[in-house]
């Protein structure tokens, strides 16, 4: 594990690594971020006392979709918040497509995956400490939620469960990854609203996901669309 005080990506940084031949289950963890990144090119907040961290996996031939990693990642993440929590929050806690972690309906966390030739890098950030205010989604901390979690004890915690879901991918498919993230998400039946890459919102109900992980959603009509990308917002 490779820790920095401060850097611009702890993404960058393992990406870097890649290069130069490091092994899968590598971890690069900072302090802080200047350059954090979220989905669709987001800037992630990185104040001093939260969690930023990567993991690389090598891909080998045979392996299912790398796309199938966001969902191992975001279970293995929901699986040891969920043990921190107490149980009156653990039942507030849940997985929200396609891998951000909301507690109590806000966001706790963000996973962004980034790829270069068989290096997949995952990239994991949670607000343990502190929490931003943003314009469009109410946010919150574990600190908020009464605990009380190192960034240091977090890794270890959470490099343990990445590789067992890791290893469940690989393995076994992506069903078991995404059956257990539909157990720990929002119901089927969900009220949602979808935007879209282009602007476009668009409301429906959740129907689950595609064998692929892509998310299903039932329009008012009853017809069904399916979506690769697009920001969720539960209604």
């Amino acid at each position: 594990m490779v820790h920095v005080a401060e850097t611009g990506s702890t993404n960058a940084d393992l990406l870097a690594l890649a290069k130069a031949g490091v092994e899968e289950g590598s971890w690069v963890r900072a302090d802080r971020q200047t350059a954090g990144r979220g989905r669709q090119g987001r800037a992630w907040i990185s104040p001093p006392g939260n969690f930023y961290a990567s993991t690389l996996v090598r891909l080998r031939p045979g392996d299912p979709g790398a796309s199938g990693l966001a969902f191992a990642a975001a279970v293995a993440l929901e699986q040891v918040v969920r043990d921190l929590l107490s149980a009156r929050d653990a039942e507030m806690l849940c997985l929200k497509w396609p891998n951000d972690l909301l507690l109590s309906g806000a966001k706790l966390s963000g996973i962004l995956l980034e790829r270069a030739e068989d290096a997949l890098v995952i990239g994991i950030g949670v607000n343990l400490a502190h929490h931003p205010d943003l314009p469009d989604r109410a946010t919150t901390s574990l600190a908020m939620h009464g605990v009380s979690v190192t960034p240091e004890a977090f890794l270890d915690r959470l490099a343990e469960a990445v590789g067992q879901w890791v290893s469940i991918w690989r393995n076994k498919g992506l069903e078991p990854v995404v059956d257990r993230w539909l157990a720990r998400a929002h119901p089927v039946g969900a009220p949602i609203t979808a935007r879209m890459p282009d602007g476009a919102v668009v409301d429906g109900r959740f129907d689950g996901l595609a064998r692929d992980g892509a998310l299903r959603l039932r329009l008012a009509d009853g017809a069904v669309r399916v979506m690769h990308a697009a920001d969720i917002f539960l209604i």
